[in-house]
């Protein structure tokens, strides 16, 4: 079972019991439309959730796109009863994502302001089985969706430090472990970011530093080498962000994926069924 049928199963149970008492066999229409201005992602989801429950549907805007308040951006036809059991998890695809894309897009605009290189990151702190669709969610926004999972690259984060007890020593260990992945590693201070520059780290994240401590930082490992990728992570928001972005190749934000607000959508029989 995938996950779209896996949510399908969550929301139907042994199937939508008030549309069995309340809606015959007829077919009929309904449209999706914005109730708010935004970035759209998730309607290729939607479009594949009433597939499954025997409905066509008119595409009317693009994942990726703006949208208004208002404005139609899905049309389905078929079965009532089909249109009524996929109607809440299209919505919950397409407010959920386009919150995530929204938000993202925004970041990536008041940062590319200041620095039109600089990249916009997501991070792990996802919705357990959504990360796939959130991910995705920040690229059509976009951002990077960075790491999928802890096989991906190397992240050296405190705890692992507190273990180890070597910034040099843990990047060193990593390298070793794999010539393939790239190893990234967390500072908190700027010894720490030298002795992560001296080691060969390929990526450097600066976690929880003001704006002008994660300059110093970027400029430090920069005059060891020019090469490394300076990310910087930890506590950054919409409001703050662009303060980040003229020392920094990455600006991650876990905000994007755990705290997105959702953009409204609804969904609405046409009048005349």
């Amino acid at each position: 079972m995938d996950l779209i049928d896996l949510y399908l199963q969550e929301d139907l149970g042994e199937g939508d019991i008030t549309s069995q008492a309340l809606v015959d066999d007829r077919e009929g229409r309904a449209t999706i439309a914005a109730g708010q201005d935004g970035t759209l992602a998730g309607l290729e989801e939607a479009i594949e959730v009433f597939r499954r429950t025997g409905c066509h549907c008119h595409q009317l805007a693009q994942d990726g796109g703006p949208v208004t308040g208002g404005q139609v951006v899905l049309e389905i036809s078929g079965p009532l009863k089909g249109i009524l059991a996929g109607e809440r998890l299209a919505l919950n695809f397409i407010m959920r994502m386009s919150g995530v894309a929204t938000l993202t897009r925004q970041v990536v605009d008041s940062c590319r302001k200041a620095n039109p290189n600089v990249v916009v990151a997501a991070t792990r702190k996802t919705t357990p089985g959504f990360r796939r669709y959130e991910k995705k969610a920040v690229r059509i926004g976009g951002g990077d969706p960075h790491r999928f999972g802890l096989d991906d690259a190397f992240l050296i984060k405190d705890n692992h430090l507190a273990i180890v007890g070597s910034v040099f020593q843990a990047v060193r260990k990593a390298q070793a472990h794999s010539f393939g992945k790239k190893v990234e590693i967390e500072v908190e201070t700027l010894k720490q970011a030298q002795e992560a520059a001296r080691a060969s780290a390929d990526i450097i994240m600066l976690d929880n530093m003001p704006p002008f401590r994660a300059k110093e930082c970027y400029l430090a490992i920069k005059a060891i080498d020019q090469k490394i990728t300076v990310e910087v992570s930890g506590g950054i928001t919409l409001k703050n962000a662009q303060d980040y972005a003229h020392y920094a190749d990455v600006i991650s934000i876990g905000a994007l994926t755990h705290s997105a607000p959702a953009v409204h959508f609804s969904l609405h029989i046409a009048d005349d069924q």
